[in-house]
């Protein structure tokens, strides 16, 4: 009973990893550590059901040997954040396409039982229709966007043609503990909650009237070990909660006491919201956490964001200025 975590040390993997040693199962992570954290699986230091492997998905010495005695792999290793793929291109769809490549090959190699894979929602871009199903059009804005979504291109081709159990979840706005906290400009909880403990306004993009999909990272963790339990293959599933909430919403359950706003951004889209009846109809999963229980879930974690970046519209505005340069000259045309 072997599973493997790509990107374990991260956000969303060490939570699977906490769910997966509490049932019992054996756990083998592999991650560069250039976005996990060591501290994301202390928690579990001297666990001999623990294998952490520091290494690189796109090196397939490193993975043929990570695959060995495997049963199920949940692929979730992968580069995140806007700004930093439009600068850096060439590392994005190194770990993004090429690392899902590697992953896979040895996973077929190895005749794994069951491949789970982490796409995004950002794959959708600026959608037609809300709630959007998997059926919208692909239209990803920016290089993170295309290479996860290339990824999973990657895993229904394996599932495709090599027969591979493989199963795609499309993940929105996933949030919770242990949320990314790196040096660049990213995800809202991660920007919110380290402005709430320094004291300081939080930013608001635009009116604040934009809704998103938030979902709580133990029903990610959910799906994922759903996905992974089912026989089914060959799918792409939306991962959502059913209930967008705006992000005024937000910043009053996190109870800011001083708020300031920037502007809009080019390529965001003003609601994600996930169809979620192909999941629930495949896999029986729905979201069971309120966005209220899971802010709160945050606030007593706040803790974890004491050495995160505390931006300002200042250095926003700098750390920003490729996206807008960029992705704004679409709306230009």
């Amino acid at each position: 009973m072997l599973d493997l975590v790509t990107g374990g040390a991260g956000f969303i993997g060490s939570h699977l990893v906490d769910r997966l040693l509490a049932e019992g199962r054996s756990v083998r992570v592999v991650d560069s550590m250039e976005v996990g954290k060591p501290r994301n699986l202390a928690q579990h230091a001297g666990n001999d059901r623990l294998d952490l492997r520091v290494g690189d998905v796109a090196d397939p010495a490193v993975m043929t040997a990570a695959m060995q005695g495997v049963e199920r792999v949940f692929h979730l290793a992968a580069m995140a954040d806007i700004v930093p793929s439009i600068q850096n291109p060439e590392s994005y769809f190194r770990a993004n396409v090429v690392g899902t490549f590697v992953t896979l090959q040895a996973a077929r190699v190895a005749a794994i039982e069951r491949f789970v894979y982490v796409a995004s929602s950002s794959c959708y871009g600026i959608p037609d229709s809300y709630p959007t199903a998997e059926t919208a059009e692909i239209r990803p804005q920016y290089p993170y966007a295309l290479t996860k979504w290339l990824g999973e291109c990657e895993v229904m081709h394996w599932a495709q043609v090599y027969g591979l159990p493989a199963i795609s979840l499309r993940f929105f706005n996933i949030y919770g503990p242990r949320a990314r906290t790196s040096g660049t400009y990213g995800a809202v909880f991660g920007v919110f909650l380290a402005q709430l403990r320094a004291g300081k306004p939080l930013t608001i993009v635009g009116d604040g009237e934009q809704t998103r999909d938030f979902t709580y990272v133990s029903d990610a963790v959910d799906a994922l070990i759903t996905a992974a339990r089912s026989g089914k293959a060959g799918l792409c599933l939306n991962v959502g909660s059913d209930n967008p909430v705006s992000v005024n919403r937000l910043v009053t359950l996190l109870r800011a006491p001083a708020t300031v706003h920037i502007p809009k951004r080019p390529g965001e889209p003003d609601c994600t919201f996930a169809d979620t009846t192909r999941i629930r109809l495949e896999l029986g999963w729905r979201a069971r956490v309120p966005i209220e229980e899971g802010v709160q879930k945050m606030l007593e974690a706040i803790d974890y964001w004491r050495d995160a970046p505390v931006w300002t519209p200042a250095s926003i505005a700098e750390a920003t200025r490729d996206w807008f340069t960029y992705l704004g000259r679409k709306q230009e045309r």
